[in-house]
C-alpha cells in the first residue's frame, strides 16, 4: 500500500487537497495516510463500497471504545446519542422515529419559505461596494431554516450558529485544547437552550419538527428526551454546516465558470465537484481483506468522499466542472444506512437559494479570489467578498 504523509493543515493542501488526492489515487484503491494513521479510500468503487460494507461501521467496537480525557465528557454524553455515531440495532430504531418526523412532506413544504427567505436577505444586501456572500446569505439561511423547522424563535441564531460552529470544531484536523473547551461550553449551552424548548413543547405542541419528534417518543417506540435533545443538536450541526459550505462553494465555482442558470443538474454538480465533508471515518469489525488490504478488527479507514467525487474512473476528466456529465451517485452525502438525512432538505435549499440569488443578481462578481478556511476534514471558504 502507497504510504504518503500530507499535513491536513498546511496552507498549500487546505487551498487545494486535490492533487494530494490525485497523488494518492494513483497508488490504487487505498492509501495509508501517516499523519492520520490509518488507511484511506480514494477511488470511487472504494469508498462506495466501504460506506455500504456492514462489517464496518461509526461505532467503535465495546471493547475498544477509546478512553474520553474528563474535560470532554459533556460533549461525548451529548454525542453518546447521535444516530451519526451509532450502528443497529439502536440507529435503525432512531433513524425510523426520526424519519417519521422529518417527512418528505414536511420538506417539500418548506419550499416557498425558503424561497422568500431567500429573498428577503438578497433584499437587505449592502448597496455599493464588495460585501461577504457568507455573512450576508450562505450562514444564515440555513440556520433560519433550521429554527422555524424546529419551532424554536429564529432571534436567537445567531447563538445557534455560534454553538454549532464550536461543536463542530471537535472534527477539524486543527482542534487546540481551546477549541475543545468551547465546544463542551457550546455543548452544555445548546443542550440547555434546547431542552427548553422541548418542555414547552411537551406542554403547548405545535407545528414543528419538535412536537413531532415528542409525538414519535411517545407512540410505541420512544426517543428519551437524551435522544430528542441529540437529534436536534445534530439537525443543526450537520444541516446547517454542509449548507453553508456547499453554498459557498458552489458559488464561487459558478461564478468563476460563468454557471448562472440553476437546475437540478447544476445543483448535483456543485455537490459532487467540491462538496463540504472530505473525510468520514469507520470501525472495523472483523478481520477482513477489502481492496487488497487485511483489514483487522478495531482498525480504522477513512473514507474520502471528495477524492472519489474526483475519480476520473468514475468521472472523466473530474476537475472539470459539467452539470450535463453523466456517471454514478456521488458520495457527498455518504451512503449505506448513514446516508444524510437532511440530504433532500439540502439540496432543497441549495436549488432555491442559488434560484434566487442568480435571479436578482444577475451581474454578480468575485470581488477577490476566495480562500478556504483551516478547517479540514470540511472544506469551506473563510469569506466569499462579491460586488452585485
Amino acid at each position: 500500500m502507497l504510504t504518503l504523509s500530507q499535513s491536513p493543515t498546511d496552507p498549500a493542501f487546505v487551498q487545494d487537497p486535490y492533487p494530494f488526492y490525485d497523488r494518492a489515487r494513483a497508488g490504487g484503491d487505498l492509501f495509508f495516510w501517516d499523519d492520520y494513521g490509518m488507511p484511506c479510500a480514494t477511488s470511487h468503487r472504494a469508498v462506495s463500497a466501504l460506506l455500504r460494507d456492514r462489517r464496518l461501521g461509526r461505532e467503535a467496537p465495546p471493547d475498544i471504545v477509546p478512553a474520553i480525557p474528563p474535560h470532554l465528557a459533556p460533549f461525548y454524553a451529548v454525542e453518546a446519542h447521535s444516530m451519526l455515531e451509532l450502528e443497529p440495532p439502536r440507529h435503525t430504531r432512531l433513524r425510523a422515529l426520526v424519519l417519521r418526523a422529518f417527512t418528505s412532506r414536511r420538506i417539500v413544504a418548506l419550499g416557498p419559505e425558503i424561497t422568500r427567505l431567500a429573498h428577503d436577505l438578497i433584499d437587505r444586501f449592502p448597496q455599493g461596494g464588495p460585501f461577504d456572500l457568507l455573512d450576508a446569505f450562505a450562514r444564515p439561511l440555513p440556520v433560519i431554516i433550521i429554527c422555524r423547522l424546529l419551532g424554536v424563535p429564529e432571534d436567537r441564531a445567531d447563538d445557534l450558529l455560534a454553538w454549532s460552529n464550536a461543536m463542530v470544531g471537535m472534527y477539524q484536523a486543527r482542534r487546540t485544547r481551546a477549541e475543545e473547551e468551547a465546544a463542551v461550553a457550546a455543548t452544555q449551552a445548546f443542550t440547555a437552550f434546547i431542552t427548553g424548548y422541548i418542555a414547552e413543547k411537551r406542554r403547548a405542541p405545535g407545528d414543528d419538527l419538535i412536537t413531532q419528534l415528542i409525538a414519535a417518543e411517545e407512540a410505541g417506540e420512544k426517543l428519551t428526551t437524551d435522544e430528542l435533545i441529540t437529534t436536534c443538536i445534530l439537525l443543526l450541526n450537520a444541516g446547517h454546516e454542509a449548507t453553508v459550505h456547499t453554498l459557498g462553494n458552489g458559488v464561487a465555482t459558478l461564478l468563476r465558470e460563468g454557471f448562472t442558470a440553476i437546475d437540478e443538474a447544476v445543483v448535483e454538480e456543485v455537490i459532487r465537484h467540491d462538496p463540504p465533508l472530505h473525510m468520514f471515518t469507520r470501525w472495523v469489525y472483523e478481520d477482513v481483506t477489502l481492496f487488497g488490504h487485511d483489514f483487522k478488527r478495531g482498525d480504522q479507514v477513512a473514507c474520502l468522499l471528495a477524492a472519489a467525487n474526483r475519480d476520473p474512473a468514475a468521472y472523466p476528466d473530474p476537475a472539470r466542472f459539467d452539470p450535463a456529465r453523466k456517471g454514478p451517485q456521488n458520495t457527498s452525502f455518504g451512503g449505506g444506512i448513514h446516508f444524510c438525512v437532511g440530504a433532500p432538505l439540502a439540496r432543497l435549499e441549495i436549488t432555491l437559494a442559488l434560484q434566487a440569488l442568480f435571479a436578482r443578481c444577475p451581474d454578480l462578481q468575485l470581488a477577490e479570489a476566495p480562500r478556504y478556511a483551516n478547517v479540514y476534514h470540511f472544506h469551506g471558504l473563510e469569506r466569499l467578498m462579491v460586488t452585485r
